[in-house]
């Protein structure tokens, strides 16, 4: 996808040499904005292989709200070992730390666990919030049915009560949905960028909740949208942008995804969501700055 590339090549050229929590300088620049219309395909790179099925089984851990990371190793998905709740580990760069943050279980109130449950109080992973806070993903699901005109149709991460219970706290911060001409859009903001690891992911990510959601009330699949604020590309991660820039995003098309047996997203399992005709460049290795 051009658009994606195109804040890549943005970051190479004008990005700043920017200090950061992590301990690896990142190049950055200060906003961005990604687009991209499902019409033309499922946003899911070609110029390297990213890995449709930890996406989308992250995806469905979002939407059940849950904070158990081994619900996600379950399934093969690692994505999440590293971190763990400030609660329980408190955050830190020493290789002691950070075996402990690896072998404990509970993400504290990460992004699912707001979407269903913002306000309520956590205790931890184990803990049953059914009925407690509010339950914003059910509240646009509702809106769309029943007032799909609504400018209202939002989802927040944020939380400034619950900042201190996750880490990283929201990179990914809240999403509004609009209907225009039968057509779903997804908006998505998003503080923090890791551009070569996340955002691909990111887009991915909206992108299949865009589909679901679009599904869930009956529309078309419209634009996916980024707002983009604080977007970098770590020091240790320069070679390997430069090497995705030299591959083609023309050489291959991009793929489709399809649901089959859709009854709701709250019963949706990622198996349900098949990914067709993908074709990719080979997987770029880039090292997480935890």
């Amino acid at each position: 996808m051009k658009a994606y590339l195109d804040i890549v090549q943005n970051i190479l050229e004008h990005g700043q040499k920017k200090p950061n929590r992590t301990g690896i300088d990142a190049l950055t620049i200060a906003g961005a904005m990604f687009q991209h219309d499902l019409a033309d395909g499922f946003p899911l790179l070609t110029t390297k292989k990213v890995p449709f099925r930890l996406v989308a089984s992250e995806l469905e851990f979002f939407i059940k709200g849950i904070t158990d990371k081994k619900w996600l190793q379950d399934r093969n998905n690692h994505i999440w070992d590293e971190w763990c709740t400030p609660l329980k580990i408190p955050y830190a760069h020493d290789e002691e730390t950070k075996q402990k943050m690896f072998a404990e279980r509970d993400l504290g109130t990460i992004y699912g666990w707001e979407w269903r449950h913002f306000g309520a109080h956590y205790v931890d992973y184990q803990t049953d919030y059914t009925g407690q806070g509010v339950d914003q993903l059910k509240y646009v699901v509702e809106t769309l049915k029943n007032d799909p005109t609504s400018r209202r149709m939002l989802v927040l991460a944020w939380n400034p009560l619950d900042i201190d219970k996750a880490v990283p706290p929201y990179c990914h911060y809240g999403f509004q949905v609009t209907v225009l001409n039968g057509k779903l859009n997804l908006f998505w903001n998003q503080r923090s960028v890791d551009t070569m690891l996340g955002l691909p992911f990111n887009i991915a990510s909206y992108g299949i909740l865009l589909h679901l959601l679009a599904k869930e009330a009956g529309l078309q699949e419209g634009k996916l949208t980024g707002f983009l604020a604080d977007v970098h590309i770590y020091e240790n991660q320069v070679a390997g942008a430069k090497e995705q820039l030299q591959r083609d995003p023309n050489r291959y098309p991009l793929p489709k995804i399809a649901t089959e047996n859709f009854k709701s997203i709250f019963d949706w399992q990622y198996t349900d969501t098949k990914l067709l005709n993908y074709q990719s460049f080979p997987r770029i290795k880039f090292d997480i700055a935890v």
